[in-house]
């Protein structure tokens, strides 16, 4: 016999009061007598009655609920940081539902699912957001906060690293120990991320007298950065220095080099970017740039919720500074 689940009406008839009573005491709280409150808690108890979060919602227009949008959950640096999204916002009693989407931008059926489930706010990691989604967003009185990129508008606030000051300061780091024949390993030319890491290491580079600067894409997967680091050579075997413009894309570089026989980083040094937990296994001790995510994870809920309580009307922008973590993957070259 399938047992009957235990409903706001069954302890509202044991407490003796009404059922809009025992969902104002599990939503709002708000004008409900101490007494009544105290039977009514009784009553759940003895009955183990478990109150529906999303019913809630619908009463105190409070689902307490955060929607996370991320693409590319097969770069590791993503997982990493839904997980620790998914621990901060527990400790602050919020319930994270997780989209992956399919494509660059987030979908129509995405944004359905975000507004279906009353979402009171959505963290945007990897995923594009077009001007349609922003819209019905906006109409829905949805906040969006941006992770780890940007958008230049004043519709939406946004946490990143400083993307161009670590693209820059790694230039320097491979220039300063010798390095003169150097290349970048790109992302998608349409983030942020990628155009301004970008962005960095060339002004960094390109100013010094007798250094070449090589670009490929390596669309920030592994295959990508394995098939770059392939192109790469073959046609410029003289190539010292590598830049990734991240973990995942640097660890395919790693061992299409060593495919091709060089050794790392006696012929070839590699630096990459986030710091991912592989980055520091022994087979890669991979230098690279750490992104401060801890920070940008804390900095990123801090906004969204002060923006849902309503207590930020300004957009906010923050740019954080990461910093540069180094293992085995470079040589000092000066005295090579």
């Amino acid at each position: 016999m399938v047992k009957k689940k235990v409903t706001a009406m069954d302890v509202a008839k044991l407490a003796g009061v009404s059922q809009p009573t025992v969902s104002r005491v599990f939503g709002s709280g708000a004008n409900v007598s101490e007494g009544k409150r105290q039977r009514i808690l009784e009553a759940a108890e003895k009955l183990g009655y478990q109150p529906n979060a999303i019913a809630r919602g619908l009463t105190t227009n409070k689902t307490q609920m955060v929607g996370i949008v991320m693409k590319d959950i097969q770069n590791p640096f993503y997982p990493e940081v839904l997980e620790r999204f998914y621990k901060e916002l527990a400790k602050r009693g919020y319930h994270l539902l997780f989209i992956n989407s399919d494509n660059d931008q987030v979908e129509e059926n995405e944004i359905s699912k975000l507004i279906e489930y009353n979402v009171e706010g959505v963290i945007i990691t990897d995923a594009l957001l077009s001007s349609s989604a922003a819209a019905r967003f906006i109409r829905n009185d949805i906040v969006v906060v941006l992770f780890n990129r940007y958008i230049q508008d004043n519709y939406y606030s946004a946490v990143y690293c400083d993307n161009y000051s670590a693209g820059y300061e790694i230039g320097q780091y491979l220039i300063e120990l010798g390095h003169r024949e150097l290349a970048f390993i790109s992302g998608p030319a349409n983030t942020s991320t990628s155009y301004e890491r970008k962005k960095g290491f060339e002004e960094a580079v390109l100013h010094e007298e007798n250094v070449r600067l090589y670009i490929e894409n390596g669309h920030y997967t592994y295959k990508g950065g394995y098939d770059a680091a392939i192109r790469l050579l073959n046609n410029h075997k003289n190539v010292e220095g590598i830049f990734c413009g991240n973990d995942i894309s640097a660890l395919g570089v790693m061992d299409a080099v060593r495919f091709l026989g060089y050794k790392v980083p006696d012929d070839i040094s590699i630096v990459g970017f986030d710091d991912i937990t592989m980055s520091s296994w022994t087979n890669y001790s991979l230098t690279t740039w750490k992104q401060p995510v801890e920070e940008m994870v804390q900095n990123t809920i801090s906004i969204l919720l002060n923006e849902i309580d309503g207590d930020n009307e300004i957009k906010s922008v923050k740019s954080i500074q990461g910093e540069l973590i180094v293992r085995n993957s470079v040589k000092d070259r000066r005295n090579s």
